[in-house]
């Protein structure tokens, strides 16, 4: 049997081959972005769309590739878009959202703060995938972010989250495996079901109030399980089923928040609910 370290270490090079196959390969691009129509820092609302869209990655992502598709079709839609690289490693290029989730949440901090001063508004909205729609809970709930967002929508976030389809439960058959987990990509050990980190984050309630929250899931998520433990509980929250709109829908995880137009319909709907239509198969189209 191999050692639980070589173990651990294989279950960590299998997360990173399963990120590099979905998510489109990552090169320097970043500074490509505002070609694209975001991170365009000379943007301004519009009357009918006043608030800038920060948009936060998910796990082994980055600014760039995670919002390939969804920045776009927000963009022309006439927002004023904007997205941020969050939780690097030192000597790991390209993917991010490895560092420990609070540290992360600060950088989110100085970001809004950059955008809103950018833009000249006292409030922004926040999208996120996978960590992303968690880790912005942290920054609303203890580092002030509920003055400064108005809407937050989580895509297949891990609120609460995931047992990896029961796969973290194996780590208590190896002495010492969280530990090194933790030490080397800590937003992975913080994502973990029953971490500290989101024992703090869910004490006393999953929201903060003055913020509109939306969850869109997809029952076939094989990432954050089970799939239900990314609703939230609260007076201010619409949790969203995807295949409760489109019941055609096979989105998985990685699809829902990198191209899947259907659930970029409701996060629009989302974003501005008093336009809002009705989301259904057809909006893959629209």
């Amino acid at each position: 049997m191999l050692p639980w370290k070589r173990v651990l270490r294989s279950l960590t090079a299998l997360l990173l081959t399963a990120a590099v196959a979905t998510i489109p390969t990552a090169t320097a691009r970043a500074a490509d972005a505002p070609s694209t129509g975001w991170n365009n820092y000379s943007c301004k609302p519009s009357a009918a769309h006043p608030r800038p869209v920060v948009l936060v990655h998910g796990t082994f992502a980055n600014s760039v590739d995670n919002w390939l598709a969804f920045a776009p079709y927000l963009k022309n839609r006439g927002y004023c878009v904007f997205s941020l690289d969050y939780g690097q490693l030192p000597g790991v290029p390209f993917f991010n959202g490895l560092g420990p989730i609070d540290k992360s949440a600060e950088q989110l901090k100085a970001y809004v703060d950059k955008v809103l001063a950018a833009t000249g508004t006292a409030e922004a909205d926040l999208v996120g995938h996978s960590q992303g729609g968690m880790m912005p809970r942290y920054y609303l709930k203890f580092l002030g972010g509920a003055a400064k967002v108005n809407a937050f929508v989580g895509i297949a976030p891990s609120n609460h989250g995931t047992t990896l389809n029961s796969l973290t439960q194996l780590l208590d058959y190896f002495p010492g495996a969280g530990d090194l987990l933790s030490a080397n990509t800590p937003a992975l050990a913080d994502q973990v079901a029953g971490s500290a980190f989101l024992t703090k984050l869910n004490e006393g309630g999953d929201t903060v109030p003055g913020v509109r929250y939306t969850v869109l899931a997809t029952k076939y998520d094989e990432v954050v399980t089970p799939y239900r433990s990314q609703f939230l509980s609260g007076s201010n929250v619409r949790n969203v089923l995807l295949q409760d709109l489109c019941p055609l829908d096979l989105s998985e995880h990685a699809a829902i928040g990198l191209l899947d137009r259907i659930a970029f319909h409701e996060v629009a709907n989302a974003l501005d609910p008093a336009r809002a239509t009705p989301t259904t198969c057809a909006s893959a189209f629209n």
